[in-house]
């Protein structure tokens, strides 16, 4: 057995202290993925009521929902008003013992209750404060509220999901843009504690929900600027590259198929038996196949849809094209790379039994991250965070709560 074996390494954010004071998901998001790989979280919620997540989506009978479980996994949860003096001076004693505060409320609100960037600084210069709201601190439009589904429309993507002959759709899902901010919440934070070990300065991460979106557009903003050029509605289909899409199979399943280059191009063509549509020959560059793409993406229909698609698939990998299965959350659950990859891990739930979540990302193979415990009940570590990191007495603690601060 080796050293490392008997003393695994420390995880990289062990020693880390983040309050998380965001709801919904956004924020929370970007603590989570500092909690998966070592930092303590504490989930900072207003008492009774809790951070909404808790009652969105799909409920459980332990009161709490399947979100909440999985998106709020290594937390500890702790009850304050921070509406109240009481809980505004709290949070700032936590504030000076602590590494990283994460907040998404609409610019302003963290001020109005005596908790703005100046007067954290003052009590932890090392301070990072991550805030993620729906068009960030700064601009006109910085007092809107908004969620993923407006960060979606805002950010440029939900005006290229669907059919150009048909209204916009979500593009996959309205929490995308949730997500995506979290991770460049935590990205943020990640590089300011950076900053802070090494100058000892803190500093504020500011988002807003539509950046991330934004940010993730390919050549929208410099072929715009450079010719003019609105990209629209295109299907499954994408610019500057065809066949690019999705296709039908004999068994009523669906496969994508990217050829990217024309070298791929031709390895298609070969499969399908029609070798000389590629090089010299018809559809051999990409300025042909998109003159035609009408005509290429028929061509490749024709052909996927006399195969089953594990035939495809099978072919495919085989001819070296780019190709994979339209998975269904069923598919994925009976998808073998999935398994080996362990993509998905249990949690245990008091209550309920196990559930199972997805997996941490990304993989270090010498410090990973991991899911231990799932989003804990409210308020379930309110003594323990208060009285031992803060020195509350049990008495304080029973007035505080007498007055619903905690």
């Amino acid at each position: 057995m080796t050293a490392a074996a008997v003393h695994p390494p420390r995880k990289p954010l062990a020693g880390k202290r983040v309050l998380d004071c965001a709801t919904f998901i956004a924020g929370p998001t970007c603590a989570t993925l500092l909690g998966e790989f070592g930092a303590e979280v504490i989930k900072v919620e207003l008492p009774v009521v809790g951070c909404p997540l808790r009652q969105f989506g799909t409920m459980t009978p332990t009161g709490m929902s399947l979100p909440w479980l999985s998106e709020s996994r290594n937390k500890k949860s702790v009850t304050l008003d921070l509406r109240k003096p009481e809980g505004s001076a709290i949070l700032k004693d936590l504030v000076a013992k602590s590494d990283v505060l994460v907040e998404n409320f609409q610019p302003g609100t963290f001020e109005r209750w005596g908790l703005g960037w100046e007067e954290l600084a003052a009590r932890n210069p090392a301070l990072v404060m991550v805030r993620i709201s729906a068009y960030g601190q700064t601009g006109p439009y910085r007092d809107r509220p908004g969620f993923g589904r407006i960060a979606n429309a805002f950010g440029g993507i939900s005006y290229l999901a669907g059919y150009p002959d048909r209204a916009p759709v979500t593009p996959g899902s309205a929490t995308l843009p949730d997500y995506l901010s979290g991770l460049y919440g935590a990205l943020g934070a990640l590089l300011a504690l950076r900053v802070a070990e090494t100058s000892g300065a803190g500093q504020v991460v500011d988002i807003g929900l539509y950046e991330s979106v934004f940010r993730i557009l390919d050549e929208l903003v410099p072929a715009f600027a450079y010719r003019g050029f609105v990209r629209e509605r295109m299907g499954p289909a994408t610019v500057n590259a065809v066949p690019h899409s999705h296709y039908p199979t004999a068994d009523g399943k669906w496969i994508a198929i990217a050829c990217t280059s024309d070298k791929i191009f031709q390895r298609l063509a070969d499969l399908v038996g029609r070798p000389e549509l590629g090089g010299e020959g018809r559809w051999g560059t990409l300025a042909k196949r998109e003159a035609e793409r009408v005509e290429v993406d028929a061509f490749v229909v024709d052909w996927t849809s006399r195969h089953r698609a594990d035939e495809l698939l099978q072919l495919c990998e085989t001819g070296q094209v780019p190709c994979g299965p339209l998975h269904s959350i069923e598919d994925i659950f009976g998808d073998p790379h999935y398994a080996a990859r362990q993509n998905m891990t249990r949690l245990a739930v008091e209550g309920l039994g196990e559930i199972v979540v997805p997996n941490v990302v990304p993989r270090l193979t010498v410090t990973p991250g991991s899911a231990e415990t799932a989003g804990p009940p409210l308020g379930a570590n309110t003594d323990e965070i208060l009285s031992q990191l803060l020195s509350i007495d049990p008495h304080r603690l029973d007035e505080l709560r007498l007055r619903k601060v905690i």
